[in-house]
């Protein structure tokens, strides 16, 4: 499972890559963070954390964490009753047969934590778990809009996570330690009040057999200070159902205590305290290798751009754009943009819906040779959109000059500002100004035409 940092991150992750809008401007957080003095990780933590300023995020994922919290604990007190209620049950007769009682409270327990070592150590180590494909976090959470579908989509994937096995065996072994100590509490409160006589009944084992075996079994609870029957005490219990002498019987009683005790609750402990640390030490961490982390690193890593070496006494003016009548193939140069119609300014309202192509943000590998073949097949006028966000560095240069060979209506560039309700620091817009003029020069050199507003 993510930490409570990283959940966050993720998901102010996944909400940027669906367009979500959040309470402070993703961009000039980024932006601040800049000179920040701290690793990648950290920086996009608190880049996060800023981002979600009013605290929606963290108190939706809060919630689906105190709800799945409650599930658990209300499972472990639902078997701690059946605990108790189950023990209670088994010793309703005044005569009790020692090891059927023993075999109750142990036996399936043992066995069960047997078949979890043995899952344990013969389970494939990179398979995901079985578990979210069995619960989904879905069923605490009734709102159905993007934000919290999003927040569970974020617990879902962990729930795949190949390291949920040692989440999942620690509330197994919670909910065994329960129903356990439910047990204990009933089995004490019963000697407490009701006097039992202790037998037992063999028809294969000798007396014998049946001292050295309960003598093996009181080995540990003696050892931490149980008292356990002695050798007559066992022999003289083998189907006797007069009254048991009192400190006899308390013998009895001492060593079914110590043996739930050190053969049912320690072990049961032993593993959850194991299951815990393996949680800690085997949390998810972010993947700050995916594109989306890598372009906030890459932008934080470049104090300022990669520029063409243009002679500044010269200063170049990119021509204005001519709007042809031709089909336009509409795009976004690496970053999405807020307003889904930023390019009706440049194309008019003139212009019938069908004969403009809108293609989304042209960024990686794929999407150039996406955007190439239907170039290739498709005489367009192509609109670039770029957001404030990006830089004319050499990489963005390169694109817009393989756009340009290959639209055959022409290529046109459209600069786009910062969203209308937003009011920039002097600092900010004198940044932004000094961007736009590095746009217009690399523009200008190339001769690209640029949408003037």
């Amino acid at each position: 499972m993510y930490t409570p940092q990283d959940q966050l991150t993720e998901l102010v992750r996944r909400l940027e890559e669906k367009n979500h809008i959040f309470s402070a401007d993703p961009l000039l957080i980024t932006e601040k963070l800049q000179n920040e003095p701290s690793d990648p990780l950290t920086k996009l933590r608190h880049r996060a954390t800023r981002i979600d300023s009013d605290g929606k995020l963290a108190h939706l994922l809060a919630t689906i964490d105190s709800r799945i919290n409650g599930t658990i604990w209300g499972g472990t007190l639902l078997w701690f009753v059946l605990g108790f209620i189950g023990l209670f049950g088994i010793m309703q007769a005044h005569v009790v047969n020692f090891f059927y009682v023993l075999a109750s409270l142990l036996g399936f327990h043992t066995l069960m934590l047997l078949v979890w070592l043995i899952f344990l150590l013969f389970s494939p180590k990179n398979k995901p778990s079985l578990f979210g494909s069995l619960f989904s976090p879905a069923t605490l959470m009734r709102g159905k809009d993007p934000v919290t579908q999003t927040a569970v989509e974020v617990y879902q994937e962990q729930l795949n996570h190949t390291g949920t096995k040692w989440f999942i065996s620690r509330i197994s072994h919670q909910f065994w330690l329960a129903s356990l100590c439910g047990m204990l509490v009933s089995l004490i409160l019963l000697l407490l009040v009701k006097n039992y006589n202790f037998v037992w009944e063999s028809t294969l084992l000798q007396n014998s057999t049946v001292v050295e075996l309960v003598k093996i079994m009181a080995w540990l609870p003696n050892l931490v200070g149980f008292p356990t029957p002695t050798a007559q005490d066992i022999i003289t219990a083998q189907t006797h159902t007069d009254i048991t002498p009192q400190m006899v019987a308390f013998r009895w009683a001492m060593l079914l205590i110590g043996s739930l005790l050190m053969y049912g609750i320690v072990p049961r402990l032993v593993a959850w305290l194991f299951c815990l640390v393996m949680v800690n030490s085997s949390r998810m961490k972010l993947d700050i290798k995916q594109p989306y982390y890598q372009k906030i690193i890459d932008f934080w890593q470049r104090k300022v751009i990669d520029p063409d070496d243009s002679p500044t006494e010269l200063k170049p003016v990119a021509p204005t754009a001519q709007i042809s009548q031709a089909k336009k193939l509409v795009v976004l140069l690496e970053y999405p943009y807020a307003d889904e119609h930023w390019y009706q300014f440049a194309v008019g309202h003139a212009f019938d819906k069908n004969s403009i192509e809108y293609m989304g943000v042209i960024d990686d590998r794929d999407d150039m040779a996406k955007l190439q073949t239907y170039l290739a097949d498709n005489a367009v006028q192509v609109l670039v959109g770029i957001p404030p966000q990006a830089l004319p560095d050499r990489g963005t240069m390169r694109k817009l000059d393989t756009i340009a060979s290959h639209a055959k209506g022409g290529l046109i560039v459209q600069l786009l500002d910062f969203k209308q309700d937003f009011l920039p620091t002097p600092a900010e817009l004198a940044q932004f100004k000094s961007r736009r003029e590095q746009w217009e020069n690399a523009l200008a050199e190339r001769q690209i035409a640029l949408v003037r507003i």
